[in-house]
């Protein structure tokens, strides 16, 4: 599928490149175009295009044969002017402008054409003009460097153990400190290597290890110092100690449209530093949202995202099964946009306290994803404009997600129901949260559940070296 996949947009990004209107568009939105590009199939002598007809339709020819003939003036027959075959087009000015057509086009085969179309609406959310493209981030590197030198001398033995903060696949995240550092605390993720290498997870960590120790930004949890030994990886994180969001909407049962919009808020601010970077995070849910000693999220665990390369997608079955979108599910490839899918689906868990979307087994969910978003109910407690965004980030269709269409994520921010929220405080941290978490002291985990001592034997000793990097 994966091949096919890529012939198949190889083929149609090389058949968009012979359009005069496109062959001036960069490769990722060509590929875009490629990806809403609808396969339309014709009989024999049926009409595609009639001359005089308004039309807002361009067609690609995939397969097959058409011809092209005019009315004359002076006369009642229609003249033949040309035919047109695979990789021929037509009807581009309908893309530029409402277009009356100018003559007939007719299948002229007897096995039946095979068209790509795309409409003039279509077409203009993905073309964005220049001066539209985001700005991306100002290089952060300097903050950057500047936070791991004062973590440069620090070792493992240096670091004291005090309780567990969570449990996950590969180990326990624990709360520690420095020796001699008394005012900060940290949280030090400990994961088996054995285990990581039995699941075959060892791309995935190396990868989480690279992204996090790049990234610079308030709404994502910042790692300082990455150890090994023979039988773990350890990462050593900032730690949040307003404790999981997932275990506030346990206590709570569902979050206010106010609440919602905030935390939402801080996702979207974390997504708009990855994606701006080709980043695609893929394992948004309650569970991966922290909230800091002031009530703020940040996104944590980011042993699923992935560097992609510029227009391209990427195969890797992942997440967590109310959450992943249908292009996942059937194995179509995904990009950036399966992350706005996700988006949608945490603010509707966040308003009602269950995911849109939740079957028995897994296989039961994903049979409910892929019949979509229309068929689900939404509960009265949810605004019409919340629910108007949470559609709009849940289109089947990939291409046609708020946020990935040619405003980029500012579509979300500019959305209805974001009218009169506080981004400019949100990002200068003078917004109060909605929920304020009680932290005593650098050292009180009273927001976390408790954790029994780990009962495990402790692991084999994995000396492969696989984790040379890491």
């Amino acid at each position: 599928m994966m091949r096919t996949g890529l012939i198949r947009q190889a083929e149609y990004t090389d058949f968009l490149k012979s359009v005069p209107i496109f062959k001036t568009l960069p490769e990722d939105t060509l590929i875009k175009i490629a990806d809403v590009m609808e396969e339309t199939a014709y009989a024999n002598g049926d009409y595609i295009i009639r001359q005089g007809a308004r039309g807002d339709t361009f067609f690609i020819i995939s397969k097959g044969k058409v011809k092209v003939t005019m009315k004359m003036d002076d006369s009642n027959e229609d003249k033949y002017i040309r035919t047109l075959g695979k990789g021929d087009f037509f009807g581009e000015k309908a893309l530029q402008g409402d277009d009356r057509r100018t003559a007939n086009v007719i299948v002229d085969d007897p096995e039946g054409v095979t068209t790509l179309v795309i409409d003039r609406e279509t077409f203009n959310q993905l073309i964005s003009n220049l001066d539209e493209v985001r700005t991306k981030y100002r290089d952060d590197g300097i903050d950057r460097r500047r936070v791991d030198q004062e973590f440069a001398n620090v070792k493992l033995k240096d670091l004291k153990v005090l309780t567990t903060l969570g449990v996950g696949g590969f180990g326990r995240v624990e709360l520690v400190q420095i020796h001699g550092r008394h005012s900060k605390s940290y949280a030090l993720k400990q994961m088996k290597k054995a285990q990581i290498v039995e699941t075959r997870q060892q791309q995935h960590i190396m990868s989480e290890k690279e992204i996090m120790g790049e990234a610079n930004c308030d709404f994502i949890v910042k790692l300082f110092k990455t150890f090994k030994d023979t039988k773990y990886l350890y990462m050593l994180m900032e730690s949040c100690l307003g404790g999981e969001l997932w275990t506030i909407l346990r206590d709570k049962g569902h979050f206010d449209d106010a609440t919602t919009k905030f935390y939402t808020a801080c996702v979207v601010e974390a997504f708009d530093y990855l994606h701006s970077r080709n980043i695609i995070y893929r394992d948004l849910k309650p569970e991966n949202l922290l909230l800091d000693n002031f009530g703020y999220v940040k996104l944590v665990d980011f042993g699923f995202a992935k560097k992609l390369q510029t227009g391209r997608k990427t195969w890797t079955f992942c997440g967590t099964p109310e959450y992943v979108a249908p292009e996942v599910i059937l194995n179509k490839g995904h990009d950036i946009s399966a992350d706005y899918w996700s988006l949608g689906v945490l603010m509707f868990e966040l308003l009602t306290g269950t995911p849109p979307f939740t079957g028995s087994d897994p296989m039961k969910t994903y049979n409910i994803i892929l019949k979509g978003i229309d068929g689900i109910d939404f509960p009265r407690n949810i605004t019409r404009n919340a629910q108007a965004l949470i559609k709009r980030l849940c289109k089947d269709n990939p291409a046609e997600r708020l946020g990935y269409q040619k405003g980029g994520i500012s579509d979300i921010q500019k959305h209805k129901w974001f009218d009169g929220f506080n981004w400019e405080g949100l990002c200068n941290r003078t917004l109060t949260p909605p929920i304020l978490p009680m932290v005593q002291t650098v050292i009180d985990t009273s927001n976390f559940d408790n954790y029994p001592p780990d009962a495990d034997a402790p692991p084999p000793d994995d000396v492969t070296g696989w984790d040379i990097n890491f």
